[in-house]
């Protein structure tokens, strides 16, 4: 990313951006979500995929905490950015992101998220002229299949030093 943003991580071409470089950047930038044990596990255009492991992430009545979920979801639309918009003009920003808590996270969570073909070229074709705000809806499911949340979130591209 470019270097007068103090907080950028920084990421290669896409070319080159995997799943652990993500991790890395994950890891560097948001440690806390790191701890937790959230890890991307897909990644390309227009889609994303993270888990988290109950392990650790427990709450007082043995399910994943509430905040543990809520991460695991929120993470999905920076990493989306990186692998699908052009990283060294914009930088991604969540505006809001409103969670409904579906059933019980009892073991090992997956969340996932997309945008659509034309979705991606409206917000490409949009960003030269500066913000450009998109909606992202996020599934977090158990392993066993069960929908434990889902999220709909505010996000934005934003130029660097806007």
């Amino acid at each position: 990313l470019a270097d007068h943003h103090e907080h950028a991580v920084t990421v290669p071409d896409m070319t080159e951006l995997t799943v652990e470089v993500l991790n890395a950047g994950l890891e560097a930038r948001i440690p806390r979500a790191h701890q937790m044990g959230i890890r991307f596990a897909e990644l390309r255009p227009g889609y994303v995929r993270a888990e988290v492991p109950v392990e650790g992430n427990g709450n007082h009545f043995g399910v994943i905490y509430a905040g543990v979920t809520f991460t695991l979801a929120e993470v999905l639309g920076g990493a989306l950015h990186y692998a699908t918009f052009d990283v060294s003009t914009h930088y991604p920003l969540v505006r809001g992101l409103n969670i409904e808590f579906l059933a019980p996270g009892r073991g090992r969570l997956s969340a996932s998220a997309m945008l659509s073909e034309p979705e991606i070229e409206r917000v490409r074709a949009a960003a030269p002229a500066g913000k450009v705000p998109f909606e992202l809806v996020a599934e977090v499911v158990g392993e066993d299949g069960t929908l434990v949340a889902r999220t709909r979130g505010d996000y934005q591209i934003r130029p660097y030093g806007s």
